[in-house]
């Protein structure tokens, strides 16, 4: 199990269901895709609407695509990167 991040601050979460432990599943409040007291996310930092989150529950650390706001789509146009349209 890895530790938290020393980015991981309460003050800046998200709710993502975790790939790796689905520890939202069977609960209500996820399921209707409410704001849950128990099952947030860190959010250590975000490119666009690409977010860096980590799961306070089995401390797993991976990226989500959130597909709301500043896309980075444009940059990687302009840059030659992966995905260039």
């Amino acid at each position: 199990m890895l530790p938290l991040d020393p980015q991981a601050d309460i003050g800046r979460r998200a709710w993502v269901r975790c790939p790796h432990c689905d520890d939202s599943d069977g609960c209500a409040t996820c399921e209707e895709r409410r704001t849950c007291s128990a099952h947030w996310r860190y959010l250590l930092s975000n490119t666009g609407s690409l977010l860096h989150l980590q799961c306070p529950s089995c401390t797993a650390i991976w990226d989500h695509e959130s597909g709301f706001g500043a896309t980075r789509s444009g940059w990687r146009r302009v840059t030659g990167g992966p995905g260039r349209a």
